[in-house]
């Protein structure tokens, strides 16, 4: 009976693991033929034999790491602190690096970090628990980006965070930037309430709305919604403003750091761009790519990024080589870590805080 179970249970790894590297190789090939493809439409071997990897290039390119390592320690930071530092500084760390490995290999639209809930169990935290961290890590995502979104407007001139043109692509780029936020802010709005304000009323009116028959077949999966921002409630609602102040200051820097590795890059490529733009329109790339069909964004990024960031560069290769680097040092990176990582998510978890305090009593 052990020697079937084993075999079974090494049956499910492979199959597990295969699945695993079939998931790392998809993106990283639209990632690349995208790339392919605009280098042989765009790309002038002139221009790069006019860049020199001088020091400050080098330099700005480092500064992009560090700014990344930035973003890292933000999410590292905020998992230590949504557990009450039940999690070590390497467990956090390593939650991240799985959230980020998940988010890259699974449609932006879906979204892979959810699936934090599982690797925070395999840590050491109770499920329940875990899965109401990352619903509040969820809201407190959710929040930067409306609380975030009038800031940048105000303070940069709409003409030149969204392109001076008007052409389709621009058009097309605003109208999808403010449906996804419209839906962003209703997402948040419904969190606040269920978590904050009136859980139950929430989870009613949710229920109550995904009884209509076009509707019907996702209402247990509201209904589990339901109950998770009931018992996320119970735990938000005995926090300190300083508990909360932690944890949305990560969430600031976890968002401004991804953001600033496309500024250290201009910096290095191109010093003459406005530097507040650049950061901007960062923010608006990363709301348009919640929902973006590919894994991870991929191909869906670099020609974005290219056309988004031209009128800045005058010069399309420019922004090709600068793209490449955004995607290495903001994606693929977290594929390698991911695949080394992985592995051990198919171990047993933990055993959790929670069930080690009931035996001891």
């Amino acid at each position: 009976m052990d020697a079937a179970d084993n075999t079974s249970g090494g049956n499910k790894n492979a199959k597990s693991a295969k699945f695993g590297l079939w998931r790392v190789f998809v993106p990283v090939v639209i990632g690349l033929c995208v790339v392919a493809w605009l280098f042989k439409r765009e790309f002038n071997p002139d221009i790069w034999r006019m860049i020199h990897f001088d020091t400050r290039v080098v330099l700005c390119i480092l500064l992009a790491w560090i700014f990344m390592a930035g973003r890292d320690f933000g999410l590292t930071w905020r998992f230590r602190a949504l557990t009450d530092k039940r999690l070590t500084w390497w467990q956090a760390l390593r939650v991240n690096f799985m959230c980020e490995f998940t988010s890259a290999i699974t449609p932006s639209a879906v979204g892979g970090s959810s699936l934090g809930m599982i690797f925070m169990h395999h840590e050491g935290i109770d499920l329940g628990r875990a899965t109401t961290l990352m619903l509040t890590t969820l809201f407190l995502d959710e929040l930067f980006f409306v609380v975030a979104c009038p800031i940048i407007v105000a303070i940069i001139p709409y003409d030149m965070l969204f392109g001076f043109d008007g052409s389709s692509f621009v058009v097309g780029l605003k109208l999808v930037f403010w449906i996804v936020y419209a839906a962003i802010f209703l997402w948040t709005l419904i969190l606040f309430m269920g978590i904050l304000v009136k859980p139950n009323g929430m989870k009613r009116f949710l229920v109550w709305i995904f009884k209509f028959r076009p509707l019907r077949r996702w209402q247990s999966a509201i209904a589990a919604l339901g109950d998770n921002m009931v018992a996320t409630s119970k735990d938000l609602r005995t926090r300190s403003a300083g508990w909360w102040f932690d944890a949305f200051a990560a969430t600031a820097l976890t968002w401004s750091s991804r953001y600033l590795v496309v500024n250290a890059l201009f910096l290095g490529f191109v010093p003459g761009a406005d530097q507040l733009v650049v950061f901007g329109r960062q923010f608006v790339v990363w709301v348009v790519l919640m929902v973006s069909p590919t894994p991870g964004g991929s191909g869906v990024s670099e020609w974005l990024f290219t056309e988004y960031y031209g009128d800045l560069l005058h010069n399309t290769s420019i922004a090709l080589v600068i793209a490449l680097f955004w995607r290495i040092i903001t994606y693929y990176v977290y594929l390698v870590v991911g695949v080394f990582l992985a592995p051990s998510m198919f171990r047993a978890p933990k055993k959790s805080a929670s069930n080690d305090d009931n035996n001891e009593k």
